[in-house]
């Protein structure tokens, strides 16, 4: 029986090749349907922003790419942001991504768990390549996410000497992503249907990034309030001419009655 023998991790061959116009992506399945809901709060929450949406890559189970030893390695996060990016030369949609060819390597992916999960914590890379291993190791992207909807809790690992460390959050409970240079934190409440946990965004300030129905609803608010002041402003000034005609019609009848008994009213 012949023993077989692994490179070390020092020794493996990284490569950043576009992927195969031939290459048949892994159609995996969306496990729960709350991961699309809490993937696409997180891209709602920055366009309006164009510091945020130029030349970047938002995007929810799609192709982040790289070679293995020349084996083409493909995995989907959850959740990934990029920028920048080159520009897209072709028609037809880009369904993948090869950092360091196609742009920069992602400021921070992020994988949302169910009740069970695959291989989010897996570092293998013998046989198969772990995703851990995956954004860790070979595309060394700085910050890992990991998040489970259904109770809330959330990993993030920063890369530091090459490995990743569990982050610490702030006082106030959010992590800091550099590049975005925006505060990741967990948040409570009701979007689409559903009530439960969300991922969302803080800015340096401490304000929350607000989802477009919400800037709607503050807006709508906003123009109400408006609306009611302007309404106040007219009562007011149609009360003022009021006491003023008043006042107005007062003053002829005393000077009527002044008048009428024979005094000189000055």
């Amino acid at each position: 029986m012949t023993a077989t023998i692994y490179k070390p991790i020092s020794q493996l061959k990284i490569t950043w090749p576009l992927l195969p116009d031939d290459f048949i992506l892994p159609d995996d399945p969306v496990e729960n349907i709350d991961h699309p809901l809490v993937a696409n709060g997180l891209r709602q929450s920055l366009v309006d922003s164009p510091e945020f949406m130029q030349d970047a890559l938002i995007v929810s189970n799609f192709a982040l790419c790289a070679a293995v030893d020349d084996r083409t390695i493909c995995k989907a996060p959850d959740w990934m942001y990029v920028q920048p990016v080159q520009p897209w030369p072709h028609s037809y949609p880009r369904h993948s991504y090869t950092p360091h060819t196609e742009g920069t390597v992602p400021f921070v992916v992020m994988e949302f768990l169910s009740a069970t999960y695959g291989d989010e914590y897996s570092v293998e890379h013998q046989e198969e390549i772990g995703k851990w291993f995956f954004y860790e190791q070979v595309i060394k992207v700085p910050r890992y996410v990991i998040f489970r909807p259904h109770t809330g809790r959330i990993e993030v690992y920063a890369l530091q000497s090459a490995s990743y460390g569990k982050q610490d959050p702030e006082e106030n409970g959010r992590y800091l992503i550099p590049g975005l240079n925006l505060f990741l934190g967990v948040w409570q409440g009701t979007r689409e249907g559903r009530t439960g946990y969300w991922l969302r965004w803080w800015n340096a300030e401490g304000k929350l990034l607000l989802w477009p129905e919400e800037r709607a609803e503050n807006e709508r608010q906003r123009a109400e309030d408006e609306r009611q002041r302007a309404d106040r402003e007219q009562q007011d000034k149609e009360l003022s001419q009021r006491m003023l005609e008043q006042e107005r019609q007062q003053n002829q009848e005393l000077l009527a009655r002044l008048a009428a008994l024979g005094l000189d009213p000055e």
